[in-house]
């Protein structure tokens, strides 16, 4: 295990990026006891301007991240701009020995997300993924929960919403990491192939190294794990029939988690057959809803970084390893689909 210096005092902070997700971490960390925000760096002038009617004069607004790293007495970084960017950003806050919490993706490519899991315990700093569903209470009940339905036979997750549209990657890249996460968390393992197909009516002629046919708006994926294990994920951004439901099916019940639902979002339905003279008769169908307590996952996150930090611990839950995996997966997404959804091996 990677040791760090301890933390006793306030964790001295700097935001890169207060857009969408950013003003979310920024809301956080500003309300964290351990934290002193020391700085919020942004490229646009006109959110910085924003920024200043929000924010009293201890918080510095920059928009120079250079700057912002050479500050004297800084602990961590939070990283919340595009995912083309983390990698030089979080390369250079690791090599000014500066623990890292950053957006996911860790990076678009397995080449540069081991690169920055190297340098990482090599400058025996931490490295933390926002993968902020692992930090939701239900997906943490869910673990548990998990080994009340039997064996698990299949997955499937459906993410559909009418936006946010990106313009840097497709739906895949946007969207898959937030069901493949949860899946592999509840699972305790990773997809050993995969394969996908997608489509693209917004932005086809928006070409990317990782989407030469355009961005795809909507994509369908097959994931295969070691145990025998299936997941398909439906995801689409183009979609006003919002859904953010995940199930896995097992052979006496299937865990239904479906954050739409307020009330109940982690649900145990049981159910199985009895089996008599060549019939299959259902029985013991029964809903029981799973007591979650409430809490903001994005705070957990927080609060989970500036515990690694203080406890000087790798991420068990969200460490840079466990990004490295994930971007792995999604890498072999991309390459099937460029391929028309033949089978990928996930190395």
């Amino acid at each position: 295990m990677v040791q760090t210096t301890s933390h006793p005092n306030p964790i001295n902070l700097v935001l890169f990026g207060a857009g969408r997700w950013g003003s979310h971490l920024l809301r956080n960390f500003r309300a964290h006891p351990q934290v002193n925000l020391r700085a919020v760096v942004e490229a646009s002038e006109a959110r910085l301007a924003s920024l200043r009617s929000e924010l009293d004069d201890s918080v510095l607004l920059l928009n120079d991240w250079r700057a912002a790293m050479a500050m004297d007495g800084l602990d961590a970084v939070a990283i919340a701009t595009p995912a083309g960017t983390h990698y030089p950003l979080i390369e250079a806050a690791l090599k000014a020995n500066l623990h890292v919490l950053a957006e996911k993706p860790l990076t678009l490519d397995i080449a540069s997300s081991k690169a920055l899991c190297d340098l990482a315990e090599h400058k025996r700093k931490q490295l933390v993924i926002d993968h902020t569903y692992l930090f939701h209470s239900a997906v943490t009940a869910g673990k548990t929960a998990l080994a009340t339905i039997g064996t698990p036979r299949y997955g499937y997750a459906t993410r559909t919403h009418l936006g946010p549209v990106r313009r840097d990657v497709d739906a895949l890249w946007d969207l898959a990491i937030h069901d493949i996460s949860i899946f592999n968390h509840w699972l305790g393992e990773s997809p050993t192939q995969v394969k996908a197909q997608g489509s693209s009516w917004l932005q086809p002629n928006t070409v990317t190294p990782l989407s030469p046919n355009g961005l795809a708006d909507v994509v369908w994926c097959q994931l295969q794990y070691p145990s025998g294990f299936q997941a398909t994920i439906h995801l689409c951004w183009a979609n006003p029939d919002k859904q953010r439901r995940l199930c896995v099916v097992g052979d006496q019940a299937t865990l239904i988690f479906d954050e739409m639902n307020l009330e109940s979002p982690l649900v145990q339905q049981r159910g199985e057959f009895i089996h008599k003279e060549g019939w299959f008769t259902p029985t013991n169908q029964e809903p029981k809803a799973i007591t979650i307590p409430p809490s903001e996952p994005l705070a957990n996150v927080c609060d989970h970084f500036v515990q690694c930090i203080t406890r000087n611990e790798i991420s068990q839950v969200s460490s840079g390893k466990i990004a490295t995996e994930l971007v792995t997966v999604l890498g072999a997404l991309s390459a099937s689909m460029n391929k028309d959804g033949v089978w990928m091996k996930c190395t």
